[in-house]
C-alpha cells in the first residue's frame, strides 16, 4: 500500500504559533517545530495517540526558557507521512533515533504523553548510546496498552474499546469517516463507568460533544487505533523487557485512573499496581526513577495545566541526575 504524504490532504491543516519544518528520515518525512536557544539543553516532545505536535503549543513557551524544544508529529499523525501497516513501537522509536541524529544532533531529554510516553521509554531503553539523557513518561500506559501484559489489565480491558470505535467508524486512513455514526455508537457500546472516567481524563466544557471531528482527529490515521487494539503495535516490544533495559533516569507522572470493581475495566493509563511494577523494573535496571501521582489530573497535563507540566519537567531535569543537571546549567 502506498504511503500518504501531507500534501495529499493539505486542506486539513491550520496555522499555529510556531514555524513548522520537515525532515526526510528515509522511510518517512517527519514534521516538527523547534523553539528555543540552540545553546540550551535539548528536549524532545513526543505526542500521544491522536495528538499532533501542537498539542504542546501552550507548554512550549515556558519550556523554551530552559530548553531548545523539538516537538514532532509521529508517523500517521499531523503533517508527517502516514504509513499503512507500519505502526509499531519499534518503528516509532526508530524514526526518533534518526530524528535525534539528523535534527537535534546532540544528547537530548525526551518527554512523551500516553503512547508517546511508551515511545519515550523505548528511547530510554533502545536509543543509540549517548543519545538520550533522561525521560519524562507522562501518564503512559505501561502494560495496559499490551494485549498480553506481564501484569494488570490489558488494552482489551482499557482504552482498546475506544481505539476499536475510532478504527471501525473512521477506518484506516479515514476510509470510512462515519463520525456521526461513531458518536451515536458511543453510549450504546461504552460502559457508563467508562464514559464517566473518560470525561475526567479528557475534560471539555459541559455538554460539548463535537458535531464534526476536532482538528487533532482530522490529522490522525485511525489505523493507529486498530494497531493498538489488535496488539500488533506492541507485539514486538514487550514492556517488561523494555523497562528492564532503561539506561537513563526517568520521571513518571500518573494521572486520573479508576478500575471498575465489577468488571476489572481500567479507565486511565495504568493501574497503581502497574505503575509500581514499572518503578521496580527501572530501579532493577540500575536507574533513578521519580514518581508523581496526580489522581485528579486529566490525561494530558501539558494541555490541562501547561504551566504545571513545564515546572514539573524543569524541576526534575535540574535535579534528576548529574548529567542532566550539568546540561541544565550549560
Amino acid at each position: 500500500m502506498n504511503y500518504i504524504e501531507a500534501d495529499s490532504h493539505a486542506d486539513l491543516f491550520v496555522p499555529h504559533s510556531f514555524e513548522e519544518h520537515v525532515v526526510d528520515l528515509g522511510e518517512i518525512r517527519m514534521n516538527y517545530a523547534v523553539v528555543g536557544d540552540p545553546a540550551s539543553p535539548a528536549l524532545l516532545l513526543i505526542p500521544s495517540q491522536s495528538e499532533s505536535w501542537w498539542g504542546y503549543e501552550q507548554a512550549i513557551p515556558a519550556l523554551a526558557e530552559h530548553f531548545q524544544v523539538f516537538a514532532v508529529d509521529l508517523r500517521g499523525q499531523g503533517r508527517s507521512t502516514w504509513t499503512p501497516g507500519r505502526y509499531t513501537l519499534d518503528t516509532f522509536g526508530a524514526d526518533l533515533v534518526r530524528f535525534i541524529d539528523l535534527v537535534i544532533e546532540r544528547p537530548t531529554l525526551v518527554s512523551g504523553l500516553s503512547s508517546g510516553g511508551t515511545i519515550a521509554a523505548w528511547l530510554c531503553a533502545f536509543a543509540k548510546p549517548g543519545q538520550v539523557l533522561g525521560g519524562v513518561w507522562e501518564d503512559a500506559p505501561f502494560f495496559a496498552s499490551e494485549s498480553q501484559p506481564a501484569c494488570g489489565p490489558s488494552v482489551h480491558q482499557g482504552m482498546g474499546l475506544t481505539f476499536e470505535l475510532w478504527n471501525t467508524y473512521l477506518g484506516d486512513q479515514w476510509s470510512v469517516g462515519d463520525w456521526a455514526g461513531m458518536q451515536r455508537a458511543i453510549p450504546r457500546v461504552m460502559p457508563r463507568s467508562t464514559l464517566q472516567g473518560l470525561a475526567r481524563m479528557f475534560p471539555m466544557p459541559l455538554g460539548e460533544r463535537p458535531a464534526d471531528p476536532p482538528q487533532n482527529m482530522k490529522e490522525y490515521d485511525p489505523e493507529w487505533g486498530g494497531a493498538f487494539a489488535s496488539g500488533s503495535a506492541t507485539a514486538s516490544c514487550d514492556h517488561e523487557n523494555m523497562l528492564s533495559n532503561v539506561k537513563v533516569p526517568v520521571l513518571i507522572t500518573h494521572h486520573f485512573r479508576q478500575v471498575d470493581e465489577h468488571t476489572g475495566r481500567l479507565t486511565g493509563a495504568m493501574t497503581d499496581f502497574q505503575a509500581q511494577r514499572v518503578q521496580e523494573l527501572v530501579r532493577q535496571a540500575g536507574q533513578p526513577v521519580s514518581y508523581l501521582s496526580f489522581p485528579d489530573m486529566g490525561h494530558a497535563m501539558h494541555r490541562s495545566d501547561p504551566r504545571l507540566f513545564a515546572e514539573t519537567v524543569i524541576e526534575w531535569a535540574a535535579t534528576a541526575h548529574p548529567a542532566v543537571a550539568s546540561a541544565g546549567r550549560a
